[in-house]
């Protein structure tokens, strides 16, 4: 919790017309005073002027919601999110799932690299990868030239969509409508062989929190899919598997997560995408 000193300040409360003087003193006095047991963390209006940013943010939040370490950090972490760019399976409107056929375009490559680019003054600890191939493709590109390795977790594979894997949308409309339309309108409650695919997923992104923000450092670069995304999102942000499709995230797009030490979320910046258009680049 921030610690103030007493701050004041006197200011003009009214106007008199030219020539005209008013006839008793129009000026008050603002004393704010705020309280904390971190004496060490006292600002004074001209630091606080300078350390706070020209949009704002959260500052040292104490409660956001449900933890998704379920223990407590040794330190406070950023993580910042990117899905994986253009594969040849988005471009031809195919169901990937967890498939390693679909793989990065030339567009794809383009956008990983403009990721890359709009990143380039970020400095992150450590990059996590999904292994299979689209995404892997674009970590190697953002993650070009660092020292420390890549590493590939399990846990931020897409999700296992069975028999839809490589269809067209439109023909897996036909071909299994009532499978498709679950899977389209009710996701979480879309299921093949006793597995709900959605649900399963809500269970690996919270394992994927878990290896992510107990890894020594403070600030994490992590490169997966859309689905998985969405649950690393909704699990974050404490929502079931039921608003599946309240969130999107394009290829290529950047979402920023702050976390405290309880392993509390609050969502910074959500599908980024400027740097996709332009020549962007992100401080943050």
């Amino acid at each position: 919790m921030m610690n103030c000193r007493v701050l004041t300040t006197t200011l003009p409360l009214c106007w008199a017309p030219p020539k005209i003087q008013p006839s008793h003193s129009c000026r008050s006095t603002i004393r704010i005073q705020c309280s904390s047991s971190s004496p060490e963390l006292s600002l004074t209006a001209e630091k606080l002027e300078n350390n706070v940013s020209m949009t704002g943010g959260a500052y040292n939040f104490e409660r956001a919601t449900i933890s998704v370490t379920q223990k407590l950090m040794s330190a406070p972490k950023k993580v910042t999110i990117v899905r994986h760019g253009l594969s040849s399976w988005n471009e031809e409107s195919r169901v990937q799932g967890s498939s390693n056929l679909s793989i990065l375009t030339e567009t794809g490559v383009q956008q990983a690299e403009r990721c890359r680019k709009a990143l380039a003054n970020i400095h992150f600890d450590q990059c996590f990868s999904s292994p299979i191939s689209r995404a892997k493709s674009t970590a190697e590109v953002l993650w070009h030239g660092k020292e420390e390795p890549l590493v590939f977790l399990d846990s931020l594979k897409e999700a296992h969509l069975f028999f839809l894997e490589g269809m067209r949308n439109v023909d897996a409309r036909q071909i299994y409508p009532k499978e498709y339309k679950t899977w389209r309108e009710d996701p979480s409650n879309f299921i093949v062989n006793g597995v709900y695919p959605v649900r399963k997923l809500w269970e690996t992104a919270n394992e994927a929190w878990k290896e992510i923000l107990f890894t020594p450092g403070d600030h994490f670069l992590v490169v997966t899919h859309k689905s998985m995304l969405r649950a690393l999102i909704c699990t974050a942000l404490g929502l079931g598997p039921e608003r599946f499709r309240a969130v999107d995230v394009n290829n290529g797009g950047i979402c920023v997560f702050n976390f405290n030490r309880r392993g509390e979320a609050v969502l910074q910046s959500l599908n980024m995408t400027a740097h996709m258009y332009s020549d962007h680049i992100y401080h943050y």
